[in-house]
């Protein structure tokens, strides 16, 4: 059995303006084992690229931080470190795919050097050395030519190409946990497929652990070995992948799977899902879905339900799916 690597536990990240607190996180629970990839799934406005840069440290300061919770990444606290300490995990142990690789890198920086850099800030290396290593993993991760991409700059490559950097440059240290938000972001189909399999790749050759951040489900259904539903700042369905796609038990989950065209099916028109995902301003009392759910009974508007197990290892937070209120 895998160990776990990471547990998160309650984890509330807020953004504090003038007339509002943002609730952008409210009380997360997830888990990664070794060697694992867990993807977590939801709309916008879910709280998911949030809960990856709470991981990381990185909140936009001093409006947002993290106000409650734990992130245990090997036994260590992450929100209990100095800016110091976090600074050597970041990149070393726990690296991040952004998600528009145009940005992420530094547009005045050979793409070489970037990767080098990182080698330089974690390891004790020559420059010489680190250039090799630096060469070798964009060899690893499919870049032809990389003796010749290691000189260019970031406007010089395609958007996949870039990408393929930006792995590179995660993964070169070879961390223990890979976060990726929406790495497959604008790319065409036939680059996608080649981004996933280099990250099973990874997950396979060097057992690195994956929180793979994505609306797209079909990636889901590629990549998962565990999937985290998330609505509004909360988890509200968790279990491994194929138990969510046989047995969703939350309505948000099956409106979501339900909203998937299908090409066993002629439909006359394409299921979507009524509404929009909640102010994190001003979230109800009760259950956030209750307003868009095709479900929902008088008791949802009253109390919000609580992540139950109701099987082992799946977790849902909605008092219909848990066979009425307590």
């Amino acid at each position: 059995m895998a160990e776990r690597l990471m547990e998160i536990r309650s984890l509330k990240t807020h953004f504090h303006t003038k007339q509002h607190v943002i609730r952008a996180v409210d009380g997360v629970d997830l888990d990664v084992d070794e060697g694992q990839i867990v993807c977590i799934v939801g709309e916008s406005g879910s709280g998911k690229s949030i809960t990856s840069l709470s991981i990381m440290q990185l909140l936009p300061k001093p409006m947002g931080r993290i106000v409650e919770g734990e992130i245990r990444f090997q036994g260590k606290d992450l929100t209990k470190l100095t800016e110091k300490e976090m600074t050597r995990v970041r990149g070393d142990q726990i690296s991040m795919i952004f998600q528009e690789p145009m940005t992420a890198l530094n547009p005045v920086m050979k793409v070489g050097d970037q990767i080098v850099e990182v080698l330089l800030q974690h390891r004790s290396i020559s420059k010489s050395a680190a250039k090799a290593k630096a060469i070798d993993m964009l060899r690893f991760v499919g870049v032809p030519q990389p003796e010749r991409i290691f000189g260019e700059y970031a406007h010089q490559l395609s958007g996949g190409m870039r990408q393929r950097v930006m792995i590179a440059m995660a993964m070169v240290c070879e961390p223990k946990l890979l976060i990726a938000d929406e790495p497959t972001t604008a790319l065409d189909v036939t680059i996608q497929i080649q981004v996933l399999e280099l990250m099973k790749k990874m997950r396979d050759d060097l057992q690195t652990s994956i929180i793979l951040i994505t609306h797209d489900l079909g990636v889901v259904a590629e990549m998962a070995d565990h999937v985290v539903v998330m609505y509004a700042g909360q988890v509200v369905e968790s279990a491994n992948a194929d138990t969510v796609f046989e047995q969703p038990h939350h309505p948000y989950t099956q409106a979501l799977l339900a909203s998937i065209p299908s090409l066993d099916e002629q439909k006359d028109m394409l299921i979507s899902i009524p509404g929009t995902v909640p102010s994190a301003a001003a979230f109800p009392s009760g259950c956030r879905f209750a307003e868009r759910c095709a479900a929902v009974q008088p008791s949802c508007v009253e109390r919000m339900p609580d992540l139950r197990e109701i099987a082992p290892g799946h977790y849902v937070r909605c008092d219909v799916a848990h066979g009425g209120a307590s």
